[in-house]
């Protein structure tokens, strides 16, 4: 364990020498494995639209073509080559903000799923505080600079790996190129990713560069390899491709996916009013991103139910099992009952009896 924190502290220091904000976090879990000011607050440019193209691919109407309105598309910047009355989707519009970084899509997709750019906004504001995103601001959805736009790596990083988890998303991320068909009327046309680390980086998986003259290079990313999953996010970083490789490098070779299931103890919870006095429980396959010293050092903590009414189902999930490394939680997952218990049949007295036939 101390081996691999003194690895870590080498590594990290090299590493983020010029990056104002960075941080390196374990996706499946959210553990932190390296930080540098991560909580700094920063413009993150487009960055942004890993927000906003969540939000639009959420939507139930993803797929339904509407036609881009000309105040829509009349912002500077980055583009995906939107005109006035082009049919489009808010599908296609999420390939333009995550592959091309168009602004043009960002505000056609605020738009079309809030009715105006301040209300989406707003929407977008609202959703990071759901995320427990405690230092971020936005107040445009394509991540242009303004006084009260801003994160840090470390929510940025956390917003990227709550959007992985939205397939959409992370399929439209992770391609280097797609052909969408929009336009009035729509014809096939290919959009190419800004990303170049899912060219030169092995396992990379998304997610999304960005860039303004005040807030430097930006680049959150993510990527996988034997099972384990990282996502890295610089803010204000002149030489990120080579950083975020870097450290993709150092850590996957420090990291390995380990079964966690096994470390639950023997349990049982008891029962009430059934033909069993109580019901063995089972921990549903879970695995975690740790340091080869760290398995020996995980500590399990159950939380289940104090007892059960009878009939108990088999496959139910009566309690979590906790898994920390250092007082870090590293992974959970549920406790479920391994068998079913019927309610307890009684058999009747004599006055049960009396009662019964006589209806007192």
């Amino acid at each position: 364990m101390i081996l691999s924190v003194l690895i870590i502290a080498v590594l990290s220091t090299e590493a983020f020498a010029d990056a104002k904000s960075a941080v390196l976090i374990d996706a499946e879990s959210g553990r932190v494995l390296f930080s540098h000011n991560k909580d700094e607050r920063l413009p993150m440019a487009s960055t942004t639209k890993i927000m906003t193209a969540l939000i639009a691919l959420e939507q139930t109407d993803a797929d339904k073509s509407f036609a881009v309105k000309a105040s829509d598309v009349a912002v500077e910047g980055s583009s995906m080559g939107l005109l006035p009355g082009d049919k489009v989707t808010l599908r296609i519009l999420a390939q333009g903000m995550l592959l091309a970084s168009g602004n043009d899509a960002a505000n056609a997709a605020a738009a079309r799923v809030a009715g105006s750019v301040p209300a989406f906004v707003k929407l977008m504001n609202e959703r990071a505080r759901e995320l427990g995103l405690k230092n971020t601001s936005f107040m445009t959805p394509s991540g242009l600079d303004g006084e009260k736009h801003y994160s840090t790596a470390y929510d940025m990083a956390m917003l990227a790996r709550e959007a992985l988890k939205n397939p959409d998303f992370a399929e439209i991320c992770g391609k280097t190129s797609i052909a969408a068909e929009y336009g009035n009327p729509p014809y096939k046309r290919w959009l190419s990713n800004h990303n170049r680390l899912l060219k030169s980086l092995e396992g990379a998986t998304g997610v999304k560069t960005g860039f303004t003259k005040k807030a430097g290079r930006c680049l959150v990313s993510s990527a996988e390899r034997d099972g384990v999953s990282l996502i890295c996010a610089t803010l204000s970083c002149p030489d990120d491709w080579d950083y975020h490789t870097k450290l993709y490098n150092d850590y996957f070779a420090l990291l390995k996916s380990f079964e966690l299931e096994h470390l639950v103890p023997a349990t049982a919870v008891p029962v009430t009013g059934g033909t069993a006095n109580s019901v063995v429980l089972y921990a549903k396959p879970v695995s975690a991103s740790l340091f080869a010293e760290e398995e020996e050092d995980i500590r399990v903590v159950l939380s289940t139910e104090p007892f059960l009414f009878a009939p108990v189902e088999s496959k139910t999930v009566v309690g979590w099992a906790y898994f920390y490394s250092d007082s870090v939680l590293i992974a959970k997952t549920p406790l479920l009952t391994k068998n079913s218990v019927d309610v307890q049949q009684y058999k009747k007295g004599f006055w049960q009896k009396i009662t019964d036939k006589f209806g007192f």
